[in-house]
């Protein structure tokens, strides 16, 4: 079930002033939370290698929409040999993870300047709803893959929330911290993005603005579209 808003509230919502959010990777410490379940199944020595070859599998298990993020995960373990019963480690660990420290400050603010929040995220809606329990900031919606039949960088996840919302492109800001996933698509459809580059990372094509986390993140989107 998706959470969109109703259609009557298109005319206000077109006036507010947004930010789109990536989910992990931006909020929640997705590459840890990956890399313990990793330790925990080859063990310590394997697991920055076996980190690497899970970011090479992954956008090949996505392509197409059909899978679920569940499904992804799994699929991935597989492939990375993980041992008969372990396959759905991922999948059952993600629920825990956590946001980097900074991130429930940062939204908390960003919403009392009169940001409205919105998750764009390659997963199942059960599982962002468990990882909007670890921010613990409420979101305006989230809108995900497995409802949509679509993973970034493929372009459905914005066309929907812009049709779901009313946002104007001028009102809008997308954050995330996968240039591949995000900023290049964001890019391509003409959008302001601020890339949370948190591993120093150098890619083309630039985005709007580059932070290296979330701490300046109130100011960064009021100096980008002013109330």
């Amino acid at each position: 079930m998706s959470n969109l808003p109703p259609a009557e509230n298109a005319q206000h919502f077109s006036r507010s002033r947004w930010a789109t959010f990536d989910c992990y990777g931006t909020l929640i410490d997705w590459n840890g939370g990956i890399r313990r379940e990793l330790a925990r199944v080859f063990g310590e020595q394997r697991a920055d290698t076996q980190l690497a070859r899970y970011h090479e599998l992954e956008p090949s298990l996505q392509a197409g929409g059909e899978r679920s993020y569940r499904d992804v995960m799994t699929e991935a373990m597989r492939e990375l040999g993980a041992p008969a019963g372990e396959e759905e480690g991922l999948a059952a660990a993600l629920p825990s993870w956590v946001p980097f420290p900074e991130v429930p400050g940062a939204l908390r603010e960003a919403r009392s300047r009169g940001w409205k929040l919105v998750l764009l995220s390659n997963t199942d809606r059960d599982l962002i709803e468990a990882s909007m329990e670890q921010i613990d900031v409420p979101f305006e919606l989230a809108i995900v893959a497995s409802e949509i039949g679509s993973y970034k960088p493929a372009h459905r996840h914005w066309l929907r929330f812009f049709e779901a919302t009313g946002a104007s492109y001028e009102g809008h800001v997308h954050v995330a911290q996968s240039h591949f996933h995000d900023v290049v698509p964001a890019n391509d459809l003409g959008l302001r993005s601020i890339w949370i580059n948190r591993y120093g990372e150098r890619h083309e094509p630039a985005p709007t603005r580059e932070l290296p986390d979330l701490s300046r993140l109130p100011d960064t989107l009021d100096e980008l579209i002013a109330a």
